[in-house]
């Protein structure tokens, strides 16, 4: 019987088609090698082992294939692991639509870009409206399955695009609440805060990173959203302010020098979209985690929430 990764338990043997996110060869203290490969399907990831590594194996098993695999559940340092005991590749006889398999945001990603474009036509700003539409519209072939991330948060499947569409939901939330914010320009912020790392990073149709662009590993995204945003205001003629404004926006959005950001944000809008980013990213992390613990029990530490222990509470009308 198919297992999915949610549905695995420590010392059960499970079989079921996965894919391959990620995937590396090592040595063992006895000088034999090894994969240590991070396996996938909709409902979560896990890591795996083979140690029985035949010669071709590492020619066969690239990130982005589906397999097949059998093994047994294990832990490590209270993670789930996966002791894989066989594997091979998806053949035509498993008649498998890949798709079906992917980690993926929990929305269309064309309803997703629709929504999107719908946002930035309703701009007062026409000078904005013109320069966001150019860019997304240049992107989307791209933007429709990019993940936000090679691993943390949004690191799935059009998981930019989800992203994006949770801090405008956000952004537009607390307008209403902050009347003194310009809507138009926050918004483009959130659009544009994370756009480069469609560059930034090398990924599939699969939305999986299979590693750092050159440019990505030189300057990063957020040095090359600011070069992107300064070349096409220039050439769609945007107010030069405008454009510095917004560069702003996106050299800000990690607030510290030591995650990019030489500086703080000096606007309010700024200020927002540094903390709706955050929100989402952890909210998100957060999902996960809960996702993958019962009621009533804590959560494995985050790493990305400094190695807290979530607790999942258990309502009084679900005891």
């Amino acid at each position: 019987m198919e297992k999915k990764i949610s549905e695995f338990v420590v010392g059960e043997e499970v079989q079921g088609f996965y894919i391959i996110k990620a995937l590396n060869v090592k040595t063992s203290s006895n000088n034999k090698k090894y994969l240590d490969f991070t396996l996938a399907d909709k409902t979560g990831e896990v890591n795996s082992k083979l140690w029985d590594v035949k010669d071709d194996y590492e020619e066969l098993y690239k990130t982005g294939v589906l397999v097949k695999v059998r093994g047994n559940v294990t832990s490590w340092q209270n993670v789930i692991q996966l002791k894989v005991t066989k594997i091979r590749l998806v053949n035509d006889e498993d008649d498998i639509n890949i798709i079906n398999y992917v980690p993926a945001a929990p929305f269309e990603p064309e309803e997703m870009y629709d929504g999107l474009e719908t946002t930035i036509e309703a701009f007062e700003n026409e000078q904005l409206k013109t320069l966001l539409l150019a860019i997304v519209r240049d992107y989307k072939p791209r933007l429709l399955t990019a993940p936000a991330a090679k691993s943390n948060h949004h690191a799935i499947r059009s998981g930019l695009l989800y992203h994006m569409k949770r801090m405008i939901e956000t952004g537009k939330a607390l307008c209403k609440v902050y009347t003194h914010i310009d809507e138009d320009l926050l918004i483009s912020g959130i659009v544009l805060h994370d756009m480069e790392k469609i560059n930034e990073m090398v990924s599939d149709d699969l939305g999986i990173v299979s590693e750092y662009s050159r440019e990505g590993q030189l300057l990063g995204h957020i040095i090359m959203g600011v070069k992107k945003i300064d070349e096409m205001s220039k050439k769609l003629g945007v107010d030069e302010e405008l454009s510095l404004v917004l560069q702003h926006l996106v050299l800000s959005h990690h607030y510290e020098a030591d995650f990019g950001s030489p500086k703080k944000p000096m606007l309010p809008e700024g200020e927002l979209l540094h903390y709706i980013d955050m929100i989402d990213a952890r909210m998100y992390d957060m999902e996960l985690a809960y996702r993958d613990t019962q009621r009533g029990e804590f959560t494995q530490p985050i790493w990305v929430l400094d190695k807290r222990r979530l607790y999942n509470f258990k309502k009084d009308s679900e005891a």
